[in-house]
């Protein structure tokens, strides 16, 4: 069975990653993984380079970003599919950056809905789940599924603490 890691963070993601890119991309091939991606938070600034040592390493690269928004919505991470998809993935990183200081980003969802065309998605639930947090992923899941049916996940991640069978149910 293949595995690949699609919701890693490079440095780009401040004090979130750890690893460089390049690095990522090495170990990934080392541990022989059938791919490996980099999805920063709110940015692609890693990509670049990730691609080239994937490219160098003979791995699969996969490209995307961790967005993060500003209205409670939980994070979304985005692969985009094709050119156009990276075009507006990209214009709406520049607008949440143009909202927001020098550093930081301002999106909400009725944002990543107007961009949504061309990516596959998949939805973060919040490392602790509140009394909240299910109706905000409802929410989150059918909003996003309406505007592109078909592409959209909920992501399952392990935190490896004991409770992860009983969260994951």
């Amino acid at each position: 069975m293949a595995f690949a890691d699609l919701v890693s963070a490079s440095n780009f993601s401040f004090l979130t990653g750890a690893s460089h890119p390049e690095e990522m991309a090495v170990q990934a091939a080392a541990l022989g993984l059938a791919a490996v991606a980099v999805v920063d938070r709110n940015t692609m600034a890693g990509v670049v380079r990730g691609h080239m040592a994937a490219r160098e390493a003979g791995i699969r690269f996969v490209p995307g970003t961790r967005l993060v928004f500003v209205d409670g919505t939980p994070d979304v991470v985005a692969w985009p599919t094709d050119r156009a998809a990276w075009g507006r993935l990209c214009r709406l990183l520049t607008l949440g950056k143009r909202r927001a200081e020098k550093g930081d980003c301002r999106l909400d969802l009725s944002d990543l809905l107007a961009h949504a065309d061309g990516s596959e998605f998949a939805v973060v639930p919040p490392p602790r789940l509140d009394a909240a947090a299910p109706e905000r992923l409802s929410a989150t899941l059918a909003a996003l599924g309406e505007a592109a049916p078909g592409r959209v996940r909920l992501a399952a991640p392990h935190r490896h603490d004991g409770s992860d069978r009983r969260r994951l149910a």
